[in-house]
């Protein structure tokens, strides 16, 4: 009888560590910050209360932790979504679209409840002000890169930010009511303006 294998305690602990920040993920888009607690997201993970207050001793850290850990895998869908972008004049279009989709996801609807909990909790803020700039700074990023910009001309790098801030205020008009449809009339007219615009 072949003897068992046994997993490594480090492994027990990445796997526990990310079914916390998934279940912390999830009930923070079905709930929200306020509906959200340490309680809930243990039971949910099927992670003892003392297991997941020794990883996460605060609510705080937890939601940041799980914000920080859906933004990296967000990040790794989108650079797999760019390297699938088509060439030519369809182009901008389908950048455009890979950012809608990007804040019209779980990642985007859970930052929004951090930053809305932020706003009046200094000790919240500080631990997310730094993360909303980190993935402010790559998206931005990423954007000029897709878009193939050159920001050193003027105008270009205002663009590029009226894009994205195009996208959030979208990605936020879709968590009240589903907005495809119009979403995509503003996308389809706004890759027009980027393609005369950007050269």
């Amino acid at each position: 009888m072949p003897t068992p294998t046994r997993v490594p305690q480090e492994e027990r602990t990445r796997v526990m560590r990310a079914r916390l920040l998934e279940a912390t993920v999830e009930l923070l888009v079905e709930r929200g910050f306020g509906g959200t607690s340490t309680t809930l997201v243990s039971e949910r993970a099927g992670v003892s209360r003392g297991a997941q207050l020794h990883h996460f001793p605060t609510k705080n850290a937890l939601v940041v932790a799980a914000v920080e850990h859906l933004t990296e895998v967000r990040g790794a869908e989108l650079a797999a979504a760019a390297s699938a972008l088509p060439a030519g004049g369809r182009r901008t279009r389908a950048v455009l679209q890979v950012l809608a989709d990007h804040f019209t996801s779980p990642v985007f609807t859970a930052a929004l409840e951090l930053w809305v909990a932020a706003r009046t909790d200094p000790a919240l803020m500080e631990a997310v002000a730094p993360l909303e700039q980190r993935v402010g700074r790559e998206v931005h990023r990423l954007t000029v890169e897709l878009l193939e910009a050159d920001e050193a001309r003027p105008g270009v790098r205002e663009l590029v930010q009226a894009t994205l801030d195009l996208v959030r205020g979208l990605g936020l008009a879709d968590t009240i009511t589903d907005d495809a449809r119009r979403r995509d009339g503003v996308l389809d007219r706004w890759a027009d303006v980027l393609d005369k615009e950007l050269p």
